[in-house]
């Protein structure tokens, strides 16, 4: 499963490892979103997630910080990447405008909102992804990336 804040790449990343290992890729955000800017419900969601999670084989993009528990329960590896707050703002702004199969719509202005979500992620969410991954770091294999350039690294010595 690949996880990190809005912003840093974790779609993008997921290709290059969809590409290099012919896992199948789920985006979490394609399934949570439709294409009219509408949501699931929680428990449609949640039975997508369930099914996913129970095949043999998978790559996951997505944080939904509240489903961490039940991914980390299924997967074999973790993919973090805990990039700066300028790295993941930057990045969230050049997807607009721009088309990008992992969600259902095109994105046409940095919402206030989904901005702050990333402003505040270092201090909301972070603390408890690692305490999460602390928990499964036994049977897991993590992987932290604190730059693109370490995540670009590890897929070009891995032939990703």
């Amino acid at each position: 499963m690949i996880i990190g804040s809005p912003g840093a790449g974790k779609s993008t990343f997921a290709r290059r490892l969809k590409e290099a290992t012919g896992l199948p890729l789920y985006y979490l955000d394609a399934i949570w979103h439709r294409s009219d800017q509408t949501t699931l419900t929680k428990e449609e969601f949640d039975a997508k997630l369930e099914e996913i999670v129970r095949k043999e084989r998978w790559i996951i993009d997505g944080n939904y910080q509240r489903t961490l528990g039940l991914r980390l329960e299924w997967c074999d590896t973790v993919f973090l990447l805990d990039y700066p707050l300028e790295v993941c703002l930057l990045g969230a702004s050049s997807r607009i405008g721009v088309r990008h199969e992992d969600l259902p719509w095109m994105e046409t202005e940095f919402d206030e909102e989904f901005k702050q979500s990333i402003m505040d992620f270092p201090k909301t969410q972070l603390p408890q992804i690692y305490e999460l991954l602390q928990k499964y770091q036994a049977d897991r294999e993590i992987f932290v990336f604190k730059s693109r350039e370490e995540a670009e690294r590890f897929l070009k010595d891995n032939q990703c």
